[in-house]
């Protein structure tokens, strides 16, 4: 029997400097930390626009970890999405203030943006077409050039990332 998992609810980092590290994710996407744990030295944040308990844990490990080489076994990436076309073009002028951005892509359904933490960590900042105008994309994922301008104007209004609610009382 497979797991009834709905979506990921949180993702954990290694990071060398915690503090630095909050300073960054606090910044880039408004988080607010919500904890913190001395003795490990860990925080956890949550999104400005979440209704999670966390979003984000991070342990601090030290300034001398090493970070494993690029392309071997491992996280590759972590998603975070926004509800609008309007707020990933707006998250590409944060990435690129804080020296982050790396790069972007489109992927047919999902339209993208790629950036990097303070250790290296990368991480996506995407925006998901309405489900009903998937299309050809429904069984595929290209990744091709991001015309933000253009999927900015044709999209421009779409809410796309609003909280999925689960009644208890229905399962």
């Amino acid at each position: 029997m497979s797991i009834p998992a709905v979506r990921l609810n949180h993702a954990v980092l290694f990071v060398r400097n915690l503090d630095r590290s909050i300073e960054f994710w606090t910044t880039a996407f408004d988080m607010t930390v919500i904890a913190r744990e001395p003795r490990a030295n860990a925080a956890f944040l949550r999104l400005g626009h979440g209704t999670n308990h966390h979003d984000l844990g991070l342990f601090g490990v030290g300034e001398t970890a090493q970070r494993p080489a690029g392309r071997t076994v491992g996280l590759y990436h972590l998603a975070w999405q926004v509800d609008t076309i309007e707020e990933l073009a707006a998250a590409r002028a944060t990435l690129q203030a804080l020296g982050a951005f790396t790069g972007e892509s489109s992927h047919g359904a999902t339209k993208s943006l790629y950036g990097v933490d303070p250790d290296g960590n990368e991480f996506e900042v995407m925006w998901m077409l309405p489900r009903e105008s998937w299309g050809e994309y429904e069984d595929s994922a290209p990744i091709e050039a991001l015309d933000l301008a253009a999927d900015t104007e044709t999209w421009s209004g779409t809410r796309t990332g609003g909280t999925i609610v689960i009644d208890p009382t229905q399962t």
